[in-house]
């Protein structure tokens, strides 16, 4: 097969960017997927380069695409193959380097999978085991034959892993998830840390099992030394591991169902009766007793990402068993996990998964980092009878972290302060909108929030849908919510003062720099168009609440 013979391919859908008649009439000799900068040392002569194009970002410098189209000519590739669905289209950047180094280049588009790119060159999928095809292996044909079984078998991913790099001395050899957890190893592979790990999902001797899989539901082979092991023979190995992923992805679907049963069972207005709820939780493989923790994740919303996110992220606690699924209710990219009570001899609490969870959050949302990732998790609910109260608070405390405030500021990274935000330090240590110290949250497109972070009343606000928070300031604070009017402004901004400084006339005074007497006459004013008394207390905090819901 030819270049210019997969643009023939209708159902490849491949466009063309550059190429002329000497590029398009190069012979492929076989297909290498890859993300990595420079992927010379795993390419044979002859090769079709796949790339999603992770490695890039349109922050980068020219020099970049430049290292990495110099790679593929340097190792004799037939062609590029670009992705458009991580940057909505093939930087021309890359093309440029292309053009320059003679390499020719296509465009995939987000419909078609890579996979597809590689059944047409070969003509069959290699998962067949048991098939010869025209071109020769680089597994020899028993270590074939007996992964064949193997797979048929449902062995361990230990074990398919140790038989499939046995021939070559039975190297260290890792199979890891997308946040560094070790899925599989060999005998001859010590243990890594998920720090180490994740660090080693970006060598250049790791390799993407599964390119079609989601971010967050990658498996990576990993060899920290592959030695003479052919990079088509790594390739083939991963293909085989792809099969055992995508037979646990089956069982995995099943599960998923029958979670989704069990919090359509829950979500209903009334507490469901506890005979069918003890049924359900059983058929998910939970105990009938608590304590449980739910913790609902919003996140991409055109495939599984959010139910592969959280059930990644969930494998990492231990002593403690989990159900992921969908929310009959829920919205697109929304996935809920019920987290079962945990074992007898577990020492770890409530407390400790919601810490490493968070913990983990940077790393998993390092997988996609052009999609917000948020979680919400509620208080252990003891009973099962609970569990409907817990899915209320995972649910509030997930859009207390999509509102994008750090809990316990009131303040949103990027957004417009209220009035009170020039003032001098001490003005805003009563927890006001926009006061001074307010800390910005250091990662404000990942969040995860527990119901626990909610111990102030801004923080607890911040779980109102921002619709409700809107119309509620704008009912509370009257005429006084028309930004158009300077005179509404500046007592919008005395009033802020005000509640900020818990009603002191000489600080407030101090702090805007006025007489005491303008000061008592601008919350009268306040007084008369809110309709409220700011010698009571609770009128205090209906204002001081609308002020944060601005």
């Amino acid at each position: 097969m030819h270049v210019e013979d997969l643009l023939r391919l209708e159902s490849l859908d491949l466009t063309l960017l550059w190429g002329d008649g000497p590029q398009l009439t190069r012979e492929i000799s076989g297909v290498t997927a890859t993300d990595l900068e420079d992927p010379g040392r795993f390419l044979q002569h002859g090769e079709l380069v796949l790339s999603g194009l992770v490695w890039w970002a349109p922050a980068d410098d020219e020099a970049k695409a430049e290292r990495f189209v110099a790679a593929l000519n340097g190792a004799g590739a037939a062609a590029l193959l670009a992705g458009e669905e991580t940057h909505g289209g093939v930087p021309e950047v890359l093309v440029d380097a292309c053009r320059r180094h003679g390499i020719a280049i296509l465009s995939v588009p987000v419909h078609t999978s890579f996979r597809a790119v590689t059944d047409s060159v070969y003509l069959r999928q290699w998962g067949d085991l048991s098939r010869r095809p025209a071109a020769p292996y680089a597994l020899p044909e028993n270590v074939r034959a007996e992964l064949s079984r193997l797979l048929a078998d449902g062995t361990d991913p230990d074990t398919l892993l140790t038989r499939a790099v046995a021939h070559l001395g039975t190297p260290p050899a890792y199979v890891l998830s997308a946040t560094g957890r070790t899925i599989a190893r060999t005998p001859t592979a010590g243990p890594l840390s998920v720090r180490r790990a994740a660090e080693a999902l970006t060598a250049t001797t790791t390799l993407s099992v599964d390119p079609d899989a989601s971010p967050y539901g990658q498996w990576h082979l990993h060899l920290p030394d592959p030695g003479e092991a052919p990079p088509r023979m790594l390739h083939e190995i991963a293909e085989v591991l792809a099969q055992h992923r995508r037979t646990r992805l089956r069982a995995e679907t099943r599960s998923r169902a029958a979670a989704s049963d069990l919090l359509a069972l829950i979500d209903t207005p009334s507490n469901p009766a506890p005979a069918p709820l003890r049924r359900a939780l059983q058929a998910c493989g939970l105990a009938d007793q608590g304590p449980y923790t739910v913790i609902t994740v919003h996140g991409p919303a055109d495939d599984d990402g959010a139910l592969d996110a959280l059930t990644e992220a969930l494998r990492h606690l231990t002593g403690c068993g989990f159900a992921v699924g969908s929310l009959p209710t829920g919205e697109p990219g929304e996935a809920t996990a019920l987290i079962g009570a945990r074992t007898p001899t577990a020492t770890d609490t409530a407390t400790d998964t919601i810490a490493t969870l968070k913990n983990l959050w940077v790393t998993l949302q390092s997988r996609s980092a052009n999609v917000p990732l948020h979680a919400g998790v509620s208080t252990p609910a003891a009973t099962p009878q609970d569990l409907k109260g817990a899915l209320t608070q995972a649910r509030y405390a997930l859009t207390a972290a999509r509102s994008g405030k750090t809990p316990g500021t009131g303040h949103t990274p990027g957004a417009r302060h209220t009035p009170g935000t020039r003032h001098t330090p001490g003005a805003g240590q009563a927890g006001g909108t926009g006061e001074a110290g307010a800390a910005e949250d250091p990662s404000p497109a990942a969040r995860i929030t527990a119901i626990e972070d909610l111990t102030t009343l801004d923080a607890l606000l911040t779980g109102i849908p921002a619709d409700v928070r809107t119309a509620f300031g704008i009912h509370a604070l009257g005429p006084l919510a028309d930004d158009t009017n300077p005179s509404y402004r500046m007592l919008l901004e005395t009033l802020d003062v005000f509640l900020a400084h818990n009603g002191s006339w000489a600080r407030t005074a101090e702090a805007l720099h006025l007489h005491v007497n303008t000061v008592h006459y601008r919350i009268q004013r306040v007084e008369i168009l809110t309709g409220r008394d700011l010698a009571r207390l609770d009128h205090k905090l209906d204002l001081k609440a609308a002020l944060l819901c601005r």
